[in-house]
């Protein structure tokens, strides 16, 4: 269990989530991801927001072209599963709507990209049964929406149980959990500062490998494949404004979320990729992951 996976999932949403209707990142960052993509020789895996996706079709193709994946990340950015903790203004939508939302969301991003998409990922890693069973049943293959700093109980890919989305069963879905440094003392309530963004970008490539070490270390003394799974968001390799004002509302977001947005931030993720090449690093899309990992339990 010497291997080491890694895959980069990218959130192509409006530029900083669900708070401005601007899509500059997607429009102006995206590029600049694929040709750094390109250079290092690494897939990666872009999950649309259903409501954007329209918008750029053409994007989807060179993201195709270039030997990437086009996956789902709802259909709104709303939230569909259970709240870990309180954002003011945001709620999860009502159950009874979550099937509908993720269905015609599936449909939407597949008439777009002209296949069905067989990952996916939730808004704010919230997720529940209902999400869980839904993607299942429409032939998802992979799901990466399992918070491993909150949770901290599945360290490594697993298929869910259709009664309890975080303990293992036989769905066919694979759950990826997003990476964390669980070896750390948590200072959060709710141990978001064991989570892995955007550290790479705030504190700097080196300081996230620190931390990626160490969960190398936690899987090998636990004899555990080691699997590493990142979400970053196109609107991080572009500038961003640290106000905005539109509409009606000035947004002034905390100033860890646009802080070394930019040509910054693109360099230090050149680095970390350079940095998990060089010590083994297998990048994979989501989809290819899953087969694999299914292959290998099948094998055994």
């Amino acid at each position: 269990m010497n291997d080491v996976f890694v895959l980069l999932g990218i959130d192509m949403e409006t530029d900083i989530g669900s708070f401005t209707p601007f899509l500059q990142g997607v429009e102006k960052g995206t590029p600049l991801l694929l040709k750094l993509f390109n250079k290092k020789g690494i897939p990666a895996t872009f999950l649309w927001v259903a409501d954007i996706i329209s918008q750029f079709k053409p994007l989807t193709k060179e993201i195709e072209r270039c030997g990437h994946e086009n996956g789902c990340h709802t259909l709104q950015h709303e939230t569909l599963g259970e709240p870990y903790f309180d954002i003011p203004l945001i709620k999860p939508v009502l159950s009874e709507e979550v099937a509908y939302r993720i269905q015609k969301a599936t449909e939407i991003v597949g008439d777009v990209i002209g296949t069905q998409p067989l990952s996916f990922r939730t808004t704010r890693f919230w997720g529940n049964e209902i999400t869980l069973n839904t993607l299942n049943d429409l032939g998802y293959l992979a799901d990466s929406s399992y918070p491993m700093y909150y949770y901290k109980k599945q360290l490594t890919p697993y298929h869910p149980s259709r009664e309890n989305w975080t303990e293992s069963g036989n769905l066919n879905i694979l759950e990826i959990p997003t990476f964390a440094d669980l070896t750390i003392e948590s200072h959060d309530e709710y141990g978001r500062d064991r989570d892995q963004w955007p550290i790479f970008r705030i504190e700097g490539s080196q300081v996230l490998m620190n931390h990626i070490e160490n969960m190398i270390t936690y899987f090998s003394e636990r004899n555990l494949p080691k699997v590493f799974c990142f979400y970053l968001h196109p609107w991080e390799f572009i500038e961003v404004p640290s106000r905005l004002t539109y509409g009606e509302a000035t947004i002034e977001p905390f100033p860890f979320i646009t802080k070394n947005c930019g040509l910054k931030a693109l360099q230090e993720l050149s680095i970390l990729i350079d940095e998990l090449l060089q010590i083994g690093g297998q990048f994979y899309t989501f989809q290819d992951f899953a087969k694999i990992w299914n292959k290998q339990l099948s094998d055994e």
